[in-house]
């Protein structure tokens, strides 16, 4: 007689599926804002956009993951910050448009469903929708085992906000002498980690649990540290200025991606000496020997955002920016030239 398989037997606990929905519901229920309308478990998440308060609203949407940091999380066994990482990853991307976060869903694939697990994840997510003012209406999640070991999982998220479609910022407003304004970033945020693994954890041979001096507090601790969310820093210092330009600096680093933001016949100078560069990309640049122009291009080395203005409106914006309770400098300035960006150290050269 064959055996009477289940979809459990195959490793897909439906049951412990339900669960985790109903442990999620409270983190996604504090974070609703005006606009959501029903309840979580539908087949879709429903927001409907107030007309009144838009003359000519356009949606701006966004998507990322986390990335290798997850494998921190994974060896660390911690799972409370991760999601907030995967919601600044998204909402930083359509914030630099302009656009004014509206809501978010997650997606959550895993080996074996551990509804607290789970629930521990989304609480993260939950926590940086609330930073980001944007409600969490919805989400998967996929047990998938033999795609991923049981204790693993990835995470990937979905944002959209809106902008009225005469304050979209795209870039195309920046020109030479615009001055470039630094925000800082909270670490590492969420991108080099593979980097970052094969320099401190092989090479180097640092433990995670490690207390690291030029650090001040653990390793683990450190790589850790969730992605800084901008939001109260890009709508303070739209409401300040005319901004020109905006810049998440993300996978691709600061020369990446602050290129993305210059149109033709432009180039953008920094000066390495104006803002400060916070201990752990010192660690990771001196146990791996890694040239300073491959730092630059892999991770933000202390600037989460750069902001373009014109040179007569930097320090309204250095001014909204602190009161937002950012910690931001003058970095450097937009110039003539083909699109390169170039980091100056003026005591000792290019850098």
């Amino acid at each position: 007689m064959k055996p009477r398989l289940t979809y459990r037997d195959a490793g897909v606990d439906i049951a412990a599926g339900d669960r985790a929905v109903e442990l999620i519901k409270p983190h996604a229920k504090r974070t609703f804002r005006d606009g959501v309308i029903g309840d979580i478990g539908l087949f879709g998440g429903l927001f409907g956009l107030d007309t009144k308060k838009y003359r000519d609203p356009v949606l701006v949407a966004g998507t990322d993951g986390v990335g290798t940091k997850l494998m921190i999380a994974f060896q660390a066994d911690r799972h409370d910050t991760i999601g907030q990482d995967c919601v600044a990853m998204c909402v930083n991307d359509i914030l630099v448009q302009g656009a004014e976060p509206l809501f978010f869903l997650d997606y959550v694939a895993c080996g074996r469903l551990d509804p607290e697990k789970i629930a521990t994840i989304v609480g993260g997510v939950a926590d940086g929708c609330r930073l980001a003012g944007c409600a969490l209406i919805g989400g998967e999640t996929a047990e998938m085992p033999g795609m991923y070991d049981p204790d693993e999982y990835d995470l990937a998220g979905f944002a959209v906000g809106v902008v009225e479609r005469e304050r979209i910022v795209d870039g195309s407003a920046v020109r030479p002498g615009d001055a470039l304004i630094g925000v800082a970033s909270s670490g590492l945020h969420s991108n080099g980690y593979s980097l970052v693994r094969k320099v401190l954890l092989e090479t180097a041979g640092y433990r995670l649990d490690d207390d690291v001096p030029a650090l001040g507090h653990r390793l683990v601790d450190e790589l850790l540290t969730p992605t800084r969310i901008y939001r109260d820093a890009v709508l303070a210092v739209m409401d300040a200025c005319d901004v020109h330009g905006m810049a998440h600096i993300t996978g691709g680093g600061i020369t990446g991606n602050l290129a993305r933001i210059l149109p033709a016949g432009t180039a953008a100078q920094l000066e390495r000496r104006r803002w400060r560069l916070p201990p752990i990309f010192e660690l990771i640049q001196r146990e791996g020997g890694i040239e300073w122009a491959e730092m630059y291009s892999t991770f933000n080395c202390g600037l989460g955002l750069i902001i373009a203005v014109s040179r007569d409106q930097a320090e309204p914006a250095l001014a909204a920016l602190a009161k937002a309770g950012e910690q931001a400098w003058l970095v450097g300035e937009v110039t003539v030239g083909d699109g390169q960006v170039e980091l100056v150290d003026r005591r000792g050269g290019e850098r």
